[in-house]
């Protein structure tokens, strides 16, 4: 008896049924210009905070926050650029071009390295932390650097000693006042201490004899910035100590004129505006990347700082970590 074959034909014309019925769902859904609305609008926000950040009100100290940690911002755009991929969005790659270019134009200046190996001076700054548990090995790792200048901020009268017995041999000249103090391998003279509006002093001033003429430098460390759960982040007492400050830079007669201190902010910070308007920091002048400085574990932001007037970054670096919770910060400088 012949066998029969089933006929082929209901089940070709149920396939072809099915491959249009996939093809209408493909081309109903949404496309790849419809497709992640939510991340197309966060980039866009993104973008929005890092142009408008000088906009954002600094009520409770909300827009010294954000410009404190502004570079970090960057971090989102390859993380939303995975997102955008991963959801097959072309909207928000396009919406990605906005915090992109607005980073690149706030930023991008500090991604290569503008030093130059020639200067004629060095200088050091350091916080050295009032509860660092070995002063003198911090001193003599900062000794070790070459420095020509060496400030510090946060002398302890229990540590200064430690400081003055280590540095003695390399730098012959220093002066302290308060809790800041100069160590020089040059001549100091005409030292005074700079109000900044709070019960200890935190800031001086003096000359520096070189061979090029004098030079003006202050050391300072400015009031703490503290981060409270009901008055958020507050700024009030660096932001006096920053206008007092720059109200002396601004009044000081030697045309060129150093600054070297912990000044808790970043020169993104509104609160130091004043100062930026009137120094030019080395790390953005003369830099390899962005030279974090605080915590020492982990860097996340520079509120350590190296300011100059009158004389020229040649280049900028971040000593590795002593004892401190901060990060030495150095500079070389030319006339």
């Amino acid at each position: 008896m012949a066998r029969t074959t089933p006929s082929a034909g209901p089940r070709r014309a149920g396939d072809w049924r099915a491959g249009v019925r996939r093809a209408i769902r493909a081309a109903s859904g949404p496309g790849p210009w419809q497709r992640g609305p939510l991340l197309a609008a966060a980039a866009l926000l993104l973008g929005l905070l890092m142009l408008l950040h000088a906009r954002i009100t600094d009520r409770a100290g909300l827009g010294s926050l954000v410009e404190t940690f502004l570079p970090w911002s960057g971090v989102f755009v390859p993380v939303l650029f995975a997102a955008a991929l991963w959801r097959r969005s072309l909207s928000a790659v396009a919406a990605l071009l906005l915090p992109t270019v607005v980073w690149l134009n706030l930023f991008g200046g500090l991604l290569g390295d503008k030093s130059h190996p020639a200067y004629d001076l060095t200088v050091v700054s350091h916080n050295v932390d009032a509860d660092n548990p070995d002063p003198a090995g911090t001193a003599r790792e900062l000794a070790a650097s070459g420095a020509d200048l060496l400030a510090l901020q946060e002398l302890t009268p229990r540590a200064r000693g430690s400081y003055e017995q280590e540095l003695a041999e390399t730098y012959p000249y220093h002066t302290v006042e308060g809790t800041v103090g100069l160590w020089s391998r040059l001549p100091l003279s005409e030292t005074r201490p700079v109000d900044l509006g709070m019960d200890t002093v935190r800031a001086l001033r003096t000359t520096v004899a070189t061979d090029r003429g004098p030079l003006a430098v202050y050391v300072a460390h400015l009031g703490s910035v503290r981060v409270f759960p009901r008055n958020g982040f507050w700024t009030d007492s660096r932001d006096r100590g920053a206008r007092l400050l720059g109200e002396a830079v601004a009044a000081e007669r030697n045309e060129r004129v150093v600054l070297l201190g912990d000044l808790n902010g970043t020169m993104d910070d509104r609160g130091l505006a004043g100062i930026a308007a009137r120094l030019d920091s080395v790390q953005d002048a003369a830099g390899d990347g962005f030279g974090f400085s605080w915590p020492a574990r982990f860097p996340v932001a520079r509120i350590d700082q190296i300011l100059v007037h009158g004389v020229e970054p040649r280049s900028a670096w971040t000593m590795p970590a002593t004892g401190s919770d901060h990060r030495p910060v150095a500079a070389g400088i030319s006339w």
